[in-house]
């Protein structure tokens, strides 16, 4: 009896550990041609990344403490691009404006957050699209804007490192799920001992 009671005790909180991992679907695709998976597997792989940190970064409401904020007087002295995935890049840092005084952002950078239209907050900005950045750096209130940029090794960085962490956080999900599934089967086999003793008059 005091086996079973302890058992039950692990598995109610191997199954708290289990429910505090997200669920990830993997992608499943069949490639025959060994030169053509290579690259698609490539590909599946850094859309991956950048879904996981898409999902990540739009979470967040401030810069993180490595992030490059900068704050900028309008106008801002940028001329911004997008890239296929919406992301929204510097395509011309515009010679003796407030972008370029700040010597803090380079052509290529990526703008990642944008100041809310009040306060302290800042918003994601990865793979919105240039047309909503460039309402946000307007509706913002005052004469300032602060922005986040990152080089495209910044973003690269970033990418890996967020599916780095997705997978840890499944293998550890796994893991608590095989825990759980032990215990459950050491549970029933209990169980059915202490059925086999009442019918056998032991209890």
């Amino acid at each position: 009896m005091n086996k079973l009671l302890t058992i039950s005790l692990a598995l109610s909180a191997i199954i708290q550990s289990v429910t505090s991992f997200g669920s990830f679907a993997v992608p499943n695709c069949n490639v025959h041609n060994a030169a053509t998976a290579t690259t698609v597997t490539t590909a599946l792989s850094m859309a991956s990344e950048d879904e996981d940190m898409l999902r990540f970064a739009r979470s967040s409401r401030s810069a993180a403490a490595d992030d490059n904020i900068v704050e900028l007087r309008k106008p801002l002295g940028l001329v911004l691009n997008q890239d296929d995935n919406g992301n929204v890049y510097v395509e011309t840092v515009a010679a003796k404006g407030n972008a370029a005084r700040s010597g803090k952002i380079k052509e290529g950078d990526i703008v990642t957050m944008c100041s809310a239209t009040f306060g302290k907050d800042m918003w994601s900005t990865r793979g919105v699209g240039l047309t909503r950045v460039l309402a946000a750096i307007r509706v913002r209130q005052g004469q300032n804007v602060s922005l986040v940029f990152e080089s495209q090794t910044q973003y690269k960085k970033k990418a890996t490192t967020s599916t780095k962490q997705k997978q840890a956080a499944e293998d550890a999900r796994l893991a608590a799920q095989n825990k759980k599934d032990t215990l459950l089967s050491e549970l029933e086999k209990d169980e059915k001992k202490l059925k086999k003793g009442k019918f056998l008059g032991l209890f």
